[in-house]
């Protein structure tokens, strides 16, 4: 029992999850944020320890400095015309750090050897979001029997088997049985005709001639997701002749994760009544499957950066920083419930439940994998105007499509292949602008886009990348923008930053694969999705 459930683990983990783990939010200090992260030839800013090492390198004293703040999300769901808005707000502790400043001399060619420590919270995962679909007779049993069917089930005794098992979760013998499709047969979500004369009394050898589902109209989805990636970075930076700057970072990052989704549907099912030609019958049920999902693990990378002064009179800059991968060792945890309450025509009603948690030592099934991020390129470019304004424009380039999902051993698990054909290159652009009022006083604005991560129409295919997992919907995101604005005040000592961030981005959203039709068209439309995050972060800091 056992062996089979280590067995199917290598089936597990898809291009979704691949995704999730490789947000990196704009976020750290307040200035760094107001400028919309644009600062990578500038400089001088601890959040730049992240994106290119160097800019470490041009502080010439020490730095602390903390920030913190809270921001809302927001999400609109529409499909035909059904729509839903959730609202979700919460506090957060977003950026702590310190750059040591030690100053070799003014004659040498090295001029200052900087050593710098930042935590930031590089992806922030909480969020609520809920649709109503008009599935229009489509449903999810359907995707359950298909993925039955395709596991080899093909005869009443294979099936009989099934509804017999005390645990078809960890028994070998049900090995390449998807969980959820053995979770909804045996809830009652499925039924089999079988092949040969109707009339005669079924024979354990008989033959399926096809496993069916249900239809529904209606389906209705909720989740709730907690949690974030935080980042540690440590950096030692180089200034050379106040015009060529080094740097390296290691990055050490700490993942926690959670997530519950419900989804559930009325269905339905229509026939004519043998006795009453032309009378319509109708079996009738409903179910909801709640899904529990937890991800934890630690990561660590490197990145190398220079910022180089073309031009000994000017201050104009250009920056390049390379990202290693990520690499991540990671445990995921999850475990369903499924219930069902269902009245067939002439029959009494039956109501059926289904814990995963009930099969699994501990409670849930756990997975033990690692993950490989792109590798990252930035090149960026500065300068100061008269002193008062200064101005950064950078390109970030991550291949998404190169990203591995391995288990313990270093063998690809399934989910890489489906990495490779949904995942894409990744275009970042960042503009930002820093003016001055006076000298003590500025004000910041940055613009942020980043081209779409997944190719449009992509899906989950359970069946054929995580067999184990029972959580069918999937979220494709297209093209993702930010908008910021800032504030600040610079004291002989002290200094204080405010930001606002508006980041917005569109998706498309199914709560299961509905399949194609003959021409390859989609039979279920996805939900229209539109996804806004607020934040408003202030940043402390002392200067000597």
């Amino acid at each position: 029992m056992v062996a089979g459930a280590f067995a199917s683990a290598t089936m597990a983990q898809n291009q979704y999850d691949a995704l999730k783990l490789m947000e990196n939010d704009l976020n750290g200090t307040a200035r760094f944020v107001g400028m919309g992260g644009a600062m990578s030839a500038l400089g001088a800013d601890i959040s730049t320890i992240s994106t290119n090492p160097a800019g470490i390198g041009l502080f010439r004293g020490n730095d602390v400095s903390v920030s913190f703040g809270f921001s809302n999300n927001r999400s609109l769901s529409e499909h035909s015309s059904l729509s839903m808005k959730e609202s979700h707000t919460k506090g957060s502790f977003d950026q702590a750090g310190f750059v040591w400043a030690t100053k070799i001399g003014n004659r040498t060619g090295l001029r200052y050897l900087n050593v710098g420590f930042n935590y930031k919270k590089r992806a922030n995962f909480n969020r609520q979001f809920s649709s109503n679909m008009n599935l229009n007779g489509n449903s999810l049993t359907w995707q359950m029997a298909e993925m039955l069917e395709r596991a080899g089930y093909n005869t009443k005794k294979h099936l009989d088997e099934l509804i017999a098992a005390k645990n078809p979760y960890t028994d070998e013998n049900f090995y390449g049985t998807p969980y959820l499709a053995a979770m909804g047969f045996r809830t009652g979500l499925m039924d089999a005709s079988l092949k040969g004369d109707k009339d005669e009394e079924p024979k354990p050898e008989s033959e399926i001639d096809q496993i069916y589902g249900w239809n529904s109209d209606l389906g209705e989805y909720y989740s709730r997701e907690e949690g974030g990636i935080n980042q540690f970075d440590f950096n030692v930076s180089f200034n050379t002749m106040d015009r060529f700057y080094f740097g390296l970072t290691v990055g050490v990052y700490d993942v926690d994760y959670n997530r519950y989704s419900s989804y559930g549907e009325a269905i339905y099912r229509e026939f004519e009544n043998k006795d009453k030609p032309g009378e319509m019958l109708y079996d009738e049920g409903a179910f909801t499957l709640n899904n529990y999902h937890s991800t934890e693990g630690v990561g660590v990378d490197f990145k190398i950066g220079t910022i180089i002064r073309p031009f000994e009179d000017s201050p104009f800059r250009v920056g390049l920083a390379i990202h290693t991968p990520i690499w991540y060792s990671l445990t995921d945890r999850y475990y369903a419930t499924l219930n069902t309450d269902l009245q067939k025509v002439g029959l009494k009603p039956e109501k059926y439940s289904e814990n995963l948690s009930e099969y699994f030592h501990g409670g849930s099934y756990f997975l033990d994998y690692a993950l490989v991020t792109p590798w990252r390129f930035n090149i960026s470019a500065g300068t100061v105007l008269g002193g008062m304004m200064a101005l950064d424009a950078e390109y970030e380039y991550e291949k998404y499509s190169t990203a591995r999902l391995e288990d313990l051993d270093g063998y690809e698990l399934n989910g890489t292949q489906a990495i490779k054909e949904t995942l894409k290159g990744v275009h970042t652009f960042r503009v930002g602008m820093e003016t001055k009022f006076c000298p003590e006083f500025s004000m910041r604005a940055g613009y942020n886009y980043k081209s779409a991560p997944i190719v449009s129409g992509s899906f989950k295919n359970i069946a054929a990348t995580d067999e184990t997992r029972t959580d069918a919907s999937y979220l494709n995101p297209k093209n993702h923008q930010a908008v910021t604005f800032g504030l600040g005040y610079r004291g002989r000592l002290l200094y204080a930053d405010v930001a606002y961030k508006y980041d917005f981005y569109k998706a498309d959203f199914c709560p299961f694969d509905g399949g194609v039709d003959d021409n390859q068209t989609p039979l279920m439309e996805p939900a229209k999705i539109t996804n806004e995050r607020h934040q408003v972060l202030f940043t402390l800091g002392v200067r000597f």
